[in-house]
């Protein structure tokens, strides 16, 4: 599905517009591909390729404050009023900040591989500008569980994040290293909140979701057990079901 936003073509697998009740947003260098096994599993879905990700039009955005404003011009362009949202680590930030500033667009929050704050190895900030393939190995290297992970998920994931466009990785992980503004828009989210986290996440370590789910007001978390930071991709049939168990999305 295409849409336009800003003069921009957006593209979003999925639901077809107005139709969607789930909103899902990938991380820095990803597209909405990395939900295919989530998508069908949490009702009616979309998941957008953010701008210059997937094939959607650039430039990537600087900041998660710029995506979060953004995500709500792509929900007119898709014709959502309101959705529940999920996001996957940067996705996360996007969807946290996007439900502060957004409250009435947001019926459910579920936020992925996440926490307030979301520091970024120097290293891999340096490799993702200047060799961005040796970052791409980097990430899908860190990024599965360090046990039982699946050799064809981590080569796709290598290779989805070498082929995005010139830029786009190490933008979306400037982004969430200069992100500041995670506990206040957490103070500040109004919904039903989820935040699911994987035992064997290496990106995103797992107290540091509690504490995420501990500063939003009533949110509720869930450790999937031998999952690494790309649950959605090697667990997506216990990403689903957390989602629906904890009653923010519909079958």
């Amino acid at each position: 599905m295409w849409f336009n936003v800003e003069e921009k073509r957006v593209f979003a697998g999925g639901s077809q517009g107005e139709a969607a009740e789930v909103v899902l947003i990938h991380g820095a260098g990803g597209d909405h591909s990395v939900w295919d096994g989530v998508l069908g599993g949490v009702g009616a879905a979309v998941a957008f390729d953010l701008p210059g990700h997937g094939c959607s039009d650039g430039p990537a955005l600087a900041s998660i404050a710029a995506l979060a404003d953004w995500l709500a011009l792509a929900f007119d362009a898709a014709g959502i009023k309101t959705a529940a949202v999920a996001g996957h680590s940067m996705g996360a930030l996007v969807a946290l900040e996007f439900a502060a500033r957004h409250p009435a667009r947001v019926r459910a929050l579920a936020l992925l591989g996440a926490a307030a704050a979301m520091p970024v190895h120097g290293d891999l900030l340096v490799a993702a500008r200047d060799d961005p393939p040796t970052a791409a190995a980097m990430i899908a290297g860190w990024g599965f569980a360090r046990e039982g992970a699946d050799p064809a998920l981590v080569e796709q994931t290598r290779l989805r994040l070498e082929a995005s466009a010139p830029g786009v990785l190490h933008a979306g992980l400037a982004a969430c290293a200069a992100y500041a503004g995670g506990m206040s828009a957490a103070a500040r989210v109004q919904c039903p909140t989820v935040v699911v986290i994987g035992s064997q996440d290496r990106m995103s370590p797992p107290k540091a979701g509690v504490a995420l789910a501990e500063s939003i007001l009533g949110a509720a978390s869930v450790v999937l057990e031998g999952a690494g930071h790309m649950m959605m991709m090697d667990q997506p049939g216990p990403v689903a079901a957390a989602l629906i168990e904890a009653g923010l999305f519909a079958r």
